[in-house]
């Protein structure tokens, strides 16, 4: 089942420039789908658009068989969940107040929690290492840390859909890891439907069910990693030359820069 379809959806910004060209992607239940592509490629302009904080210019989003210009935001909210690819401090909040923030579509005029609410609350703060945090102001917290409290957010909202853009940004390997581990097993075993942005080839490689490529907002290709991150289509999409690898012990793809050769080389490079 399709958790998410975009149908011929086209985005302009200014004066004609296309950020999104007629982009037909669908999203699975139960499976992450990682956006690729070089910067200006449209990566966040697809997010907002699936969020609905952006409405575009043709085409339309269906969101688990419901097209998402009929839904109020909180029915969006109730369905869909974002971590932005980075959020603004939230001034004299604490981590578990961060966290409650994202029970706000369940909660009546006077946001009061329920017990079902702590109960989210507790699971995603729990699940996101952030126990010995949640009395800190998310003010007082590094990137990462932040980062994780925005990641905790979006589980206690429950929803259906999660939209992740670049959350590896502020994560050292460590906590990369530990978050992708964990979005993996929140998808596998609530059957969400993820859309990842990455800008990491190999953590794309590592994590995803499905690959996007986008250049210049069009969808070059949708499909299997072996399918979509081969050799030519990544140097196609990122202008680049890149060495692809397999590893022989999993079967992995990863993925090399390759210098470009200009000319002799200097007694320095050899």
């Amino acid at each position: 089942m399709d958790a998410i379809e975009l149908r011929r959806v086209t985005v302009r910004y200014g004066a004609g420039q296309i950020a999104l060209d007629s982009v037909d992607l669908a999203v699975r239940v139960g499976e992450i789908c990682v956006v690729l592509g070089p910067n200006g490629a449209g990566k966040s302009t697809l997010v907002k658009v699936v969020s609905g904080a952006m409405k575009p210019d043709a085409g339309e989003v269906v969101v688990l068989g419901t097209p998402l210009a009929r839904l109020d935001r909180r029915a969006i909210a109730r369905r869909i969940a974002v971590v932005p690819q980075s959020s603004e401090v939230a001034l004299g909040f604490t981590v578990n107040e961060v966290v409650m923030m994202g029970r706000a579509p369940y909660q009546g005029a006077w946001m009061r929690a329920s017990r079902r609410d702590e109960e989210a609350v507790e699971r995603a703060i729990a699940a996101c290492e952030l126990g010995g945090l949640r009395d800190r102001q998310v003010s007082h917290l590094s990137g990462g840390e932040r980062q994780r409290v925005a990641i905790a957010r979006a589980l206690a909202q429950e929803a259906e859909v999660l939209l992740l853009d670049e959350v590896n940004a502020h994560l050292d390997v460590r906590h990369f890891i530990a978050v992708s581990e964990l979005v993996r097993r929140e998808v596998a075993e609530r059957r969400l439907a993820c859309l990842m942005v990455l800008h990491d080839l190999n953590a794309a490689a590592q994590y995803a069910d499905r690959v996007a490529l986008l250049k210049a907002g069009r969808l070059v290709a949708h499909g299997s990693i072996e399918d979509v991150m081969t050799y030519r289509r990544l140097k196609e999409v990122f202008e680049a030359e890149l060495f692809v690898g397999v590893n022989e012990l999993d079967n992995a793809r990863y993925f090399l820069p390759v210098r470009p050769q200009v000319g002799p080389s200097s007694p320095r490079d050899r």
